[in-house]
C-alpha cells in the first residue's frame, strides 16, 4: 500500500464504534475518584507526545477519540504512516490539566501498541516489495480481545492486509471443521448453502490431495498450513495449474526471516500471526509542557 492511502484510512473507523470503545477504556482506567485530578486540577495546559524509539505513527484515530471524548485538542505534527526516528515530537494536546492526565496513560497504550503492529507490518511489506512480489501478506485473526479494531488497523497502516475481520468475515474451515462435518466436500457444501454467493470460502489443507478436493468441491481459497517452502510451492503449482483461479495462501509458522523463502509465482497471499501476536512496542512519553522545562528531557532546566 503506498503512502498516497494513508490519509483515508481514518474513514474506515466508525465514530460511534470508537467513541464506544474510547469511553470503556477511560472508564476501565477511571473506575471511581480521580484522585490526580484533584491535585493539579483544571487550568489550561499543554502537552508534548514524544517518540522515543523508531517506528511507523499508527493509532491516530484513537488518539484523538481518547481526547476528544476529555474536551482536550490534539495537533498533529506528523502523518499517519510516518517512520519516526527519536526523539521526536509527534503531536501538541492542549486541555485542562486533569483532562490531559486522564487521557495520559491510555492514549499511551494505544498508540505503542498500535505503532508497534505497524512498525513489524511495514518490514513484511518492504520485505515482499524488494522481492517484487504480487501477492498480499495477512496478519490473521489472533488478535488481542477488545483490541482487534485497532490492530487490524494498524496493519493497514503498515501496508498488510487484514485477512479476515472475524468469523463473519469470510467462512474459514478449518480441521475440526472438516472432521466434524466428515469431509472435505461436504464441508464447502454445507457452507455454500449458508454464504451464497457473496461470502468467500477458504479451506485449510495439509496435503496436495486435501487441496485439489477443497478447490474441486468450490473453495475460493486454498489453505496450505505448514508446508515447507520447497513443498509449497510445488504444490501451489499444481493446484494453479489445473485450478488457475484458486487463491492460494500460504501460512504456518513463516516469520519475518522466513517470509522471502515462502513468497512465488503461484503464491497469492502469506499469512502469519506475528503482526498482531509477537510485536514490539514502539516507546512514547506525554509531558506537559512548562516554562523553563526541556520536554525532550523533563529533568533539563532550558533556564539559565
Amino acid at each position: 500500500m503506498g503512502d498516497s492511502r494513508q490519509g483515508e484510512l481514518s474513514h474506515l473507523i466508525h465514530p460511534v464504534k470508537v467513541q464506544s470503545m474510547v469511553r470503556a477504556w477511560l472508564e476501565e482506567d477511571t473506575p471511581s475518584f480521580d484522585y490526580g485530578g484533584f491535585v493539579v486540577g483544571e487550568r489550561l495546559e499543554s502537552a508534548v507526545l514524544l517518540c522515543k524509539s523508531p517506528g511507523v505513527l499508527a493509532g491516530v484515530p484513537f488518539f484523538n477519540a481518547i481526547f476528544k471524548e476529555l474536551d482536550c485538542e490534539v495537533h498533529w505534527h506528523t502523518a499517519e504512516g510516518t517512520p519516526l526516528e527519536p526523539v521526536c515530537e509527534v503531536a501538541l494536546i492542549q486541555g485542562k490539566v486533569r483532562n490531559l492526565l486522564l487521557g495520559e496513560r491510555v492514549a499511551l497504550n494505544c498508540i505503542t501498541r498500535a505503532s508497534g503492529v505497524a512498525s513489524y507490518a511495514r518490514r513484511l511489506r518492504d520485505i515482499a516489495n524488494s522481492a517484487k512480489w504480487h501477492g498480499e501478506v495477512a496478519g490473521t485473526r489472533k488478535t488481542t480481545p477488545g483490541f482487534r479494531l485497532v490492530e487490524k488497523y494498524a496493519l493497514l497502516v503498515g501496508g498488510m492486509s487484514t485477512h479476515r475481520y472475524d468469523l463473519s468475515s469470510m467462512i474459514m474451515l478449518k480441521d475440526n471443521h472438516i472432521w466434524t462435518a466428515g469431509n472435505i466436500t461436504q464441508a464447502v457444501q454445507d457452507a455454500k448453502k449458508v454464504g451464497g454467493f457473496s461470502t468467500k470460502i477458504e479451506v485449510e489443507c495439509r496435503s496436495i490431495a486435501e487441496a485439489t478436493e477443497a478447490a474441486a468441491a468450490g473453495s475460493d481459497v486454498i489453505m496450505l498450513d505448514n508446508f515447507e517452502p520447497q513443498a509449497l510451492h510445488e504444490a501451489a503449482g499444481q493446484l494453479k495449474d489445473k485450478f488457475p483461479h484458486v487463491v492460494i495462501e500460504a501460512s504456518g509458522g513463516i516469520t519475518e526471516d522466513t517470509l522471502l523463502s515462502y513468497l512465488g509465482p503461484n503464491v497469492d497471499v502469506v499469512s502469519l500471526s506475528r503482526a498482531t501476536q509477537g510485536y514490539q512496542t514502539v516507546d512514547f512519553s506525554f509531558k506537559i509542557k512548562k516554562e523553563g522545562r526541556d520536554p525532550h528531557n523533563p529533568k533539563v532546566s532550558t533556564t539559565s
